[in-house]
This record gives C-alpha cells, sequence and structure tokens, in this order.
C-alpha cells in the first residue's frame, strides 16, 4: 500500500490577486479554474511535481455561510494558513518574491535546526516560508 498527497487548500480573497503572487511571483502553473455558484476554485501546482496540487478558493466557496465567516475572520486575523515550499536557490527565490512586492516576514536566515528559510504573506495574509536545504 502507498499513499500520497494529492491536494492542499489555502483559503484566499481573492482568486485573481492571488495568482499574482503564486504563479507570477513562485513559478507554479495554473492546471484547472472553474467557477461554480459565483465562486472560484484555481488549481496551481509546481512543474516538479505533477501529482500535487494546491486549490486556491475564497472562504465562502462550497462552505455554508457560517463557515465561510468563520474562515474569513481567521483569514483576516493571518491565522490560518502556513505552507512551506522548498527551493534549490533560496535567494534568488526570495529576491523575486520580495520584488513582486510581497509583504516580507524574515529575510533569509540560517535556521539552528538546519535549513536556510525566509517567510511571506500571500495577498491573503496567509504566512508562506521558503526553505534550502542545508549544504551537506
Amino acid at each position: 500500500m502507498s499513499i500520497s498527497l494529492q491536494y492542499v487548500h489555502i483559503t484566499v480573497n481573492d482568486p485573481d490577486e492571488s495568482l499574482g503572487f503564486y504563479r507570477d511571483a513562485l513559478g507554479l502553473e495554473v492546471r484547472n479554474d472553474v467557477a461554480s455558484g459565483g465562486f472560484r476554485w484555481v488549481t496551481i501546482g509546481s512543474p516538479t511535481q505533477p501529482d500535487l496540487e494546491i486549490v486556491l478558493s475564497e472562504p465562502h466557496a462550497g462552505r455554508s455561510q457560517a463557515d465561510g465567516d468563520s474562515l474569513q475572520e481567521l483569514l483576516t486575523k493571518g491565522v490560518l494558513t502556513q505552507i512551506m515550499f522548498r527551493t534549490d536557490d533560496l535567494d534568488a527565490t526570495f529576491e523575486k518574491v520580495r520584488e513582486s512586492g510581497a509583504e516580507v516576514l524574515q529575510e533569509p536566515i540560517d535556521q539552528p535546526w538546519g535549513p536556510r528559510d525566509c517567510a511571506f504573506r500571500d495577498p491573503s495574509g496567509n504566512m508562506i516560508r521558503i526553505s534550502q536545504a542545508p549544504k551537506a
């Protein structure tokens, strides 16, 4: 038996604004864009990980009003999601994302537990960390 991660959902305020970050700054590709009931689900992914997809959706997309309101409140506070990406060139990735206008939370630093990493907020306030494996 084998098991693997297929989808990760990230709640965002505006899928179009979020694409400017995830597609244009991070270099992820759009794989699907579905409209339903006045909302959109945009699926993106890394060209190097074809079996893993990230779904961007608004707080109320496919949810009850109460659940959507709760997600919106957490998203507004900036405490809803933290996503960790890995890159082979942290400094170049950091500069590309910073140049996109993303809010920098932490410039690249060497962590005591091994990796070198940095952190940003996406346009909806989700924390995005990007790491590079320690050099052997």
